[in-house]
């Protein structure tokens, strides 16, 4: 991960929405262009793909140097290694029966052109320019010699997405296929989690506790929830508490394999305060072997780090010197295992563009 670090390279990026597609591009971690909007007419191809030509054409204009890479978030199910969109896209129906995006782009810039999900993205960013480097460089300067090498992000918001970062790679998989939307949902177990976590499992969960189902969106179930609007308050803690624990169930299945720090963001995530407790109480949940022995459902164990005590203990761990057998060498020992969960501190769409700019340079060589 340290490549872009002194990078001043051009990367050329975008945001696909549903609605618009948002043009612009990165130099130094920052954007270095007034964004371009342009419609994203999901549902014609022509059009979508004039509409990225000119967007990407618009922002090129602009630059004091040529661009290396064209670097961005595509809604999936994608063969993002190679650039193809197909499958069952909502907002852009267009790209259902498989389109090479990716060599399009290629063909009509002549850079290369890079294409993952924003769940990976995310994590990506935040793993290179986000909380990652920010949790290591805290814990320098409390002294402590632990630092961390991996990373797990989840986006709440319309779903449930996920990007794991390992080592300072990204991890995609062999079939582009990294995912955990579809984990098992510890409260309605007929349903995979995504559809509890979520927006709508917000709303969903809010009209089944009131039995109104009277259009309403997340953030006014927030806003009942916070006291600041007229509604059913009880309900709208319960639909949090809900998503927070479905949340947990699967996050700790993650983290179990990961074994790092969890990053949160999306639109959902300012409701943090209503779900947290109950996301963290799965997370520390216990369980029994067959001869009552009692173990964590994670192994290390799981502090907050947005809360200034616990990041001290998380700091602090169990460290010890032991000395080598036969020896009068002391060597540094903690058997501490612990792992953190934090929220996102520059945002998800920050983040994406971060990341989406990182993973270009590490990924073409310096010229």
């Amino acid at each position: 991960m340290e490549k872009p670090n002194n990078d001043s390279r051009i990367v050329m990026t975008l945001d696909a929405g549903g609605t618009n597609l948002v043009f612009s591009a990165v130099r130094d971690r920052q954007l270095i262009v007034n964004p371009i909007t342009l419609p994203s007419s999901g549902n014609d191809l022509d059009r979508c793909l004039q509409s990225m030509v000119q967007g990407f054409e618009a922002v090129k204009q602009q630059l004091p140097q040529p661009p290396v890479a064209i670097s961005f978030a595509f809604p999936g199910p994608a063969d993002y290694p190679n650039g193809i969109i197909g499958g069952n896209l909502p907002n852009f129906p267009a790209f259902r029966s498989g389109v090479a995006l990716g060599p399009f782009l290629q063909d009509k810039f002549g850079i290369p052109v890079f294409i993952n999900n924003d769940g990976d993205l995310f994590a990506y960013g935040e793993a290179f320019a986000g909380r990652l480097p920010e949790i290591n460089s805290r814990l320098e300067a409390l002294g402590s010699p632990k630092r961390y090498h991996n990373l797990i992000g989840y986006t709440f918001g319309t779903g449930f997405g996920v990007g794991i970062v390992s080592g300072g790679r990204l991890h995609i998989g062999d079939n582009s296929c990294v995912e955990t939307f579809c984990f098992y949902n510890c409260v309605n177990p007929a349903n995979i989690a995504e559809a509890t976590v979520s927006a709508g499992g917000i709303r969903r969960e809010y009209a089944r506790l009131t039995g109104d189902d009277t259009e309403i969106d997340t953030k006014e179930i927030y806003d009942i929830a916070d006291g600041k609007r007229e509604g059913d308050r009880q309900a709208a803690l319960k639909a949090f508490e809900t998503f927070g624990t479905v949340a947990g169930h699967a996050i700790a299945a993650a983290a179990s394999l990961i074994d790092g720090i969890v990053v949160l963001g999306g639109g959902v995530a300012r409701g943090h305060k209503f779900f947290m407790p109950a996301l963290l109480a799965q997370m520390r949940s216990t369980r029994l072997n067959y001869n009552g022995d009692m173990f964590g459902c994670i192994q290390p164990q799981v502090y907050n780090l947005d809360d200034e005590q616990e990041f001290n203990q998380f700091a602090h761990g169990n460290a010890q010197r032991l000395q080598v057998y036969g020896s009068s060498r002391m060597v540094d020992y903690d058997p501490h295992k612990r792992i953190g969960i934090t929220l996102s501190h520059i945002g998800s769409s920050r983040a994406i563009q971060l990341g989406a700019a990182a993973y270009a340079l590490n990924n073409i060589p310096c010229r």
